[in-house]
């Protein structure tokens, strides 16, 4: 059994008592847990398995697939504050498919586990920017080694000139992994309109 700072990506049915959970940790990188008995009504996991929540997770690993048994969860921070405000839920979900898109799964890598709890941090208590937006792709495209003006404007072939940095950290992933989420548009003209608002 192995133990680790964990934070809750997505979970799913995976029987009439268990479910799958995916986790963004600081020891294995993205991976896959199995949570046997979790839909049951009492079972050890209750309170514990809610998007966005850090943990102390511990976990058995497989030898045959890459999907994991959950054993433990240890509440650490719920994040309470995303959940509060419809924007932030948004902003949170579409960090979490970046990271997907942007990660190998039981890869590790603690800057990923490190740079998604801090932006978590910040919406936990902040309301979501275009720039806080930004600032994330940055330092995703710094992790995934193209964090660059040169590099990053090669990636997406045009003028490092052109376009801020953030724009350009961002189609350099969707240039380095083949795509970027459709959430992405939606969201910044979303955070756009509320700036442009609470400027009036």
């Amino acid at each position: 059994m192995e133990s680790t700072a964990a934070i809750l990506l997505r979970k799913r049915k995976f029987s009439d008592t268990s479910l799958i959970v995916s986790w963004c940790t600081e020891s294995f990188g993205c991976v896959q847990t199995v949570a046997k008995g979790a839909r049951r009504p009492r079972n050890p996991f209750a309170g514990k398995l809610d998007l966005f929540f850090e943990a102390e997770i511990s976990i058995v690993r497989s030898r045959k697939s890459d999907l994991h048994t959950l054993t433990e969860v240890e509440l650490k921070n719920p994040f309470a504050g995303i959940r509060s405000d419809y924007l932030r839920t948004q902003t949170a979900a579409y960090f979490i498919e970046l990271i997907e898109i942007c990660t190998e799964r039981d890869h590790r890598e603690p800057e990923l586990f490190g740079l998604l709890r801090r932006a978590f941090g910040y919406l936990d208590v902040n309301d979501p920017t275009s720039r806080a937006v930004g600032h994330f792709e940055t330092e995703l495209a710094r992790i995934a080694g193209v964090h660059d003006a040169k590099s990053v404007g090669d990636a997406v072939s045009v003028p490092r000139e052109a376009g801020s940095f953030p724009y350009s950290s961002a189609f350099a992933l969707g240039n380095l992994f083949g795509r970027l989420p459709l959430a992405r548009t939606p969201l910044l003209k979303m955070l756009a309109a509320g700036a442009k608002n609470n400027s009036k």
